[in-house]
């Protein structure tokens, strides 16, 4: 089922307008969009309703209480003054029927970074999810968003760790299934910042169905009918694409010998890219 609502993943540490919080990387020029604030907004106020409410989770997060307070001064600059927080911890929690009523007349729910694994277990089999699922597919003015690990939880396989070598080595990556908002497609954040490119080639070469999305720092893709991919921010999207790869020993490999793929074809889009995930070409 193709979803009407539009879906938004971040990079992470995205510039939130918060004195210590922007990024700390140099730029050659400003972008034109903030990722989050400024697409958010652009978004919402399209809304023909009266009231734009966000709901924040923060669920990922170790730190929620510290992450409400940067959110809240965020979305507050940037002139949203419905911003909500839902503090769900257990599973419990997520199958709370006041929880379930606010996603129903929310307009976007945001999460938050922090642990990817932590988001998805908690959150895996509860009704606030299946809420939101619901009116991602139903409602066109709805809006899905997620930085960092709240970007990498969204589609229905996801990468749940791994470590970073000179040499792609056998279980340097680990996988697992997500909230499933997206199929096709598997999302790894912080992606140049954190020299990432080789932990998600890695998850390409053994499934290569999937479409790696490597997401810059405050950079965003913006996701409409679960296809259609429009880049945001300052930073790159990297795309890697493994229809064509031809020799790939990731699924033989022994503990000690390195992965070698053949023919993986990259892509890199920056502000105002689009790009079909589906089709898997530029617009």
């Amino acid at each position: 089922m193709t979803p009407k609502g539009t879906l938004i993943i971040i990079g992470g540490h995205e510039d939130k307008g918060v004195d210590g919080e922007s990024l700390n990387i140099e730029k050659r020029r400003e972008p034109t969009a903030r990722p989050h604030l400024e697409i958010l907004s652009a978004l919402i106020s399209n809304i023909p309703r009266a009231h734009h409410i966000i709901e924040i989770i923060a669920t990922a997060s170790a730190i929620p209480q510290e992450m409400e307070d940067i959110y809240r001064a965020a979305y507050k600059i940037a002139g949203f003054t419905k911003v909500d927080f839902m503090r769900i911890e257990h599973e419990e929690q997520g199958n709370d029927a006041m929880f379930v009523k606010r996603i129903e007349y929310s307009h976007a729910v945001f999460f938050t970074g922090g642990d990817q694994t932590r988001l998805t277990t908690t959150l895996a089999n509860t009704k606030v999810l299946e809420a939101t699922k619901k009116k991602y597919l139903a409602d066109p003015n709805f809006i899905v968003a997620g930085t960092s690990a709240g970007a990498m939880a969204v589609p229905q396989h996801i990468i749940t760790g791994g470590v970073i070598k000179e040499a792609i080595m056998k279980d340097d990556v680990r996988t697992g299934e997500g909230f499933d908002f997206i199929e096709g497609v598997i999302v790894d954040t912080h992606f140049v910042k954190r020299g990432r490119f080789g932990r998600l080639a890695h998850a390409v070469a053994l499934n290569t169905g999937l479409l790696g999305i490597g997401l810059g720092e405050d950079t965003a893709l913006i996701i409409t009918n679960g296809n259609e991919a429009l880049c945001e921010g300052s930073g790159m999207v990297i795309i890697i694409d493994g229809t064509d790869i031809g020799k790939n020993n990731a699924n033989e490999v022994d503990a000690t010998t390195p992965v070698v793929i053949e023919n993986m074809k990259v892509h890199i889009l920056a502000e105002g890219s689009k790009f079909l995930l589906k089709e898997r070409k530029f617009v």
